[in-house]
């Protein structure tokens, strides 16, 4: 039986510190390996949400790529 992972608290409070609904992509037809490489070419950001988040370390990681986003550009 699916279970979702990480837990609904988890993931509810990465989703959210990622930026929620307008930053989302969930597909099951395709690995996060494919996504990962999406993004790489197209100069975006990816964050993945899976079994392994750990939100602390999650919020650390979107805060450093806002720092370097800033920094990359100039701003």
């Amino acid at each position: 039986m699916w279970k979702p992972a990480p837990d609904f608290p988890t993931s509810t409070a990465a989703w959210l510190t990622a930026g929620a609904a307008h930053h989302t992509v969930m597909s099951t037809a395709v690995g996060a390996e494919a996504f990962e490489d999406y993004a790489r070419m197209a100069g975006t950001e990816f964050l993945l949400i899976d079994e392994k988040t750990d939100l602390g370390a999650f919020e650390s990681q979107v805060r450093s790529n806002a720092a370097y986003y800033r920094l990359a550009r100039g701003i």
